[in-house]
């Protein structure tokens, strides 16, 4: 017989009607891979390693695929509480080792509970690995748990790049506190050559020719890919291909004031309002202040986004992919229509405003993965002004954020007011400049019922072990001694003889204001 089908209220997708047990709200996002995969990072100290492992992770976790960083650096920060030179990386001083050794199996344990229990899909673990042993192990360790695994190498010999990474990022870690930057900068490169005389490269013509890797050379200058498994991966490398480390700056904006706006209807394709085409006109002299070289406007196929840009007097690219959420039977209605004619899908949409579906529309997940297209070009631009729509620029900011599925649809992206993003170190810093033309308040904010009630949305900005919520905190290395016996019982008890990667303990990003 037939299996009756019932159709979920939020979502509108058909579910099995049968008596088993719903499944964990994170199973509703994209279910990409067969089996959890462990991302490992290979390479020398400064190659970029946790700036790709922590943009990776942003990337997935906004296509709804949950991901976090395992930082070995930060394990070993928290057993070793005073770093005081290289010489705690020597090959040779056999406490640090040691210590290392615990870190990684530490990282390990945190890595099998994540993917095994906690409902993750991917777990990046971001250490130097630059020996075969030490991959030989973490393939052992992924076998034994049904995890697959994919190499990602950061490749790069030149001195001026490097020199730049460790300026720019190492030296402002806790490691270096209390020293100056020329003793942090000569001890940092003697901790690179650590690691040098026992560095081994991924050999994909030879000893890893059955293993799924990528090599990203010269910061993306070349790439070498080898036996990708699966759907997954194969998007992991398109991202890493179109990533750059480019200095530039991202503008978002929504269209002037439209005359739907001032009557308080959503969706539609309606004009500018007269403040609209004011804002229109000071938008054009900010950008002309800007005075950016090679700038590109992307607006939506919508009227009112091509009314502002047309005041630019500039070339623009209309995306259909950046038009407005689709509010299907609601289109064009005020939200007092709605509560009186829909009452319910009202009630439905304040109750989980990310999963829910407009009858006959799209939600803020099919937004997300409409959108996805129009991200992988904004990492491959430069400078670049989007004029979009407020659930489309809340999803974008979404991403350059980091910010969880269940922030996405309350940011605040007020009308009149351009955000500028700068890409950081491991992050992107946010400026709002109010273009001082006023305009309606179009922000609804979450209802008092609904910030009462259990909230099942995932978090999507894991980014370091520590950084998204855990019902127990456990508590983690206070001593090397301590975790022998548990985790040599966990995983193998062998270790190559390397020295994980130092990765800085900075915050991935700063706070904002946008309102």
């Amino acid at each position: 017989m037939p299996m009756e089908l019932t159709q979920s209220r939020i979502q509108k997708i058909w579910l099995p009607n049968d008596s088993h047990p719903a499944l964990p709200r994170r199973s509703c996002g994209p279910q990409l891979t067969n089996s959890p995969t462990v991302i490992v990072m290979v390479g020398l100290p400064a190659r970029g390693k946790t700036y790709i492992s922590k943009k990776l992770t942003r990337y997935l976790n906004w296509i709804g695929v949950p991901t976090k960083v395992f930082n070995v650096g930060e394990y070993r920060r928290e057993a070793v509480k005073h770093y005081s030179s290289y010489d705690f990386f020597r090959p040779d001083n056999e406490e640090g080792m040691n210590v290392r050794k615990q870190c990684a199996l530490a990282a390990l344990r945190d890595v099998k509970l994540y993917l095994s229990e906690e409902g993750g899909q991917i777990a990046v673990f971001d250490a130097t690995n630059t020996t075969r042993e030490r991959r030989g192990m973490v393939l052992n360790f992924a076998k034994e748990n049904g995890f697959k695994v994919f190499f990602i190498e950061s490749v790069c010999n030149d001195p001026s790049v490097v020199a730049t990474n460790v300026m720019e990022v190492k030296l402002s870690s806790p490691d270096y506190r209390d020293c100056n930057s020329t003793d942090a900068m000569e001890d940092f490169m003697k901790r690179i050559n650590c690691y040098q005389a026992s560095y081994q490269p991924l050999d994909p013509d030879n000893d890893d020719r059955d293993v799924s890797l990528i090599k990203v050379i010269d910061v993306g200058r070349r790439f070498l890919v080898n036996r990708v498994q699966d759907h997954i991966q194969s998007r992991i490398v398109y991202y890493l291909m179109n990533i750059h480390v480019q200095p530039r700056t991202i503008y978002l904006c929504r269209h002037g004031e439209s005359e739907f706006n001032l009557k308080g209807r959503i969706g539609g394709d309606s004009g500018l309002s007269n403040r609209g085409k004011k804002f229109a006109s000071a938008l054009n002299k900010f950008v002309e202040e800007q005075n950016l070289k090679d700038l590109k406007i992307w607006t939506s196929q919508l009227k009112r986004t091509i009314q502002t840009a047309e005041a630019l007097k500039l070339p623009y690219e209309q995306w259909k992919a950046l038009n407005e959420i689709d509010a299907g039977v609601c289109e064009e209605m005020t939200y007092e229509e709605i509560k009186e004619k829909h009452p319910e899908e009202f009630a439905l949409r304040d109750q989980d405003k990310y999963y829910y579906r407009y009858p006959s529309g799209e939600s803020y997940q099919d937004l997300v993965q409409r959108l996805e297209p129009v991200i992988m070009e904004l990492e491959r631009q430069e400078n670049v002004l989007v004029i979009c729509h407020q659930a489309v620029m809340r999803c974008l900011l979404a991403y350059f954020l980091d910010k969880s599925a269940a922030e996405m649809p309350y940011l605040k992206c007020p009308l009149h007011t351009v955000l500028k993003l700068t890409p950081v170190a491991y992050g992107c810093r946010v400026e709002s400049v109010c273009l001082n033309v006023e305009a309606v308040n179009t922000h609804r904010d979450q209802s008092e019922e609904a910030k009462k009630g259990p909230n099942p949305l995932m978090r999507r900005n894991s980014v370091t072990p520590l950084a998204s919520p855990e019902p127990t905190k456990k508590p983690r290395i206070n001593s090397f001694d301590e975790h022998v016996a548990s985790s040599s019982a966990a995983l193998p008890v062998y270790m190559p003889q390397e020295v994980p990667t130092h990765l800085p303990g900075q915050p991935l990003l700063g706070k904002a204001c946008l309102t």
